[in-house]
């Protein structure tokens, strides 16, 4: 039987509303609206309980180089707290500008304190970028507002900033909603940014959208890509055979290699 949303934390502050919720054992946060942003059960809090999440792991399916990710958005910290738990050969920063939701992620989401691997700032992710250019291995963008993406993190000069923030062989990662009437100029500004070494992860119906963006094009052929899903697979809990498929429907590719 299903049971109501508890609501179990709300606190206001500069206009600033965060509230967790919590029903069926799934506790959720919400920033000002009735679109979650994060999710988790409790009962197994550093799994990754929305698809958008774990298509945002995706990642791993482009590279085993992988040392350090720079993630802007904090949220619930789901994806920031499973590669704290899952990934040890991987350092993390992640910026975040609001200090109520660095408080609730850790009170509410067991987000653990910042160590040798994590290391959580409160600041402008925007400026953080500009200040640290050809520092990650992986950019991962998951900013959202009471309103949707906030559009000083959707122009072109932003995806521009993401570029030359990663490595030589970085993958970007952004987190996209696959109805926003302006996902298609998001999408082309990423390509512009990126010389259309894009890729699309739809993870819902019509719902989220992960897009990846590569510095250099990694290796793509299907053959590959499906032996290392499968390697994957025994280590994570996460579909990536199942995300291989969905990226080969909805990016063109010979039945060889995804392009």
């Amino acid at each position: 039987m299903l049971k109501f949303s508890r609501k179990i934390h709300k606190s206001v502050a500069n206009d600033s509303i965060v509230e967790v919720s919590e029903s069926n054992g799934i506790r959720s946060l919400y920033l000002g609206s009735v679109t979650i942003q994060s999710s988790m059960r409790v009962s197994a809090p550093f799994a990754l309980e929305l698809a958008y999440s774990r298509g945002m792991m995706g990642f791993l399916l482009f590279s085993d180089k992988v040392r350090n990710v720079l993630t802007i958005g904090l949220g619930g910290g789901s994806v920031p707290k499973y590669i704290h738990e899952y990934c040890p050969e991987i350092n993390q920063t992640v910026v975040e500008i609001n200090p109520q939701v660095i408080r609730i992620a850790r009170s509410h989401f067991y987000v653990p304190e910042n160590d040798a691997r994590l290391n959580i700032i409160e600041g402008d992710g925007i400026a953080y970028l500009l200040n640290h250019t050809n520092s990650a291995d992986v950019l991962m963008i998951d900013a959202f507002d009471s309103v949707g993406i906030p559009p000083n993190f959707c122009s072109q000069d932003f995806f521009d900033s993401c570029e030359a923030a990663l490595t030589n062989q970085g993958i970007f990662v952004i987190n996209l909603w696959g109805s926003d009437k302006k996902f298609d100029i998001y999408l082309q500004r990423i390509e512009q940014s990126f010389d259309n070494k894009v890729l699309m992860l739809p993870t819902g119906r019509p719902g989220n959208v992960v897009v990846f963006g590569f510095k250099q094009v990694p290796d793509l052929r299907i053959a590959n890509l499906h032996a290392r899903a499968k390697m994957l697979e025994q280590a994570h809990k996460i579909e990536f055979s199942s995300f291989l498929e969905k990226l080969c429907e909805h990016n063109p590719h010979d039945n060889k290699q995804l392009f």
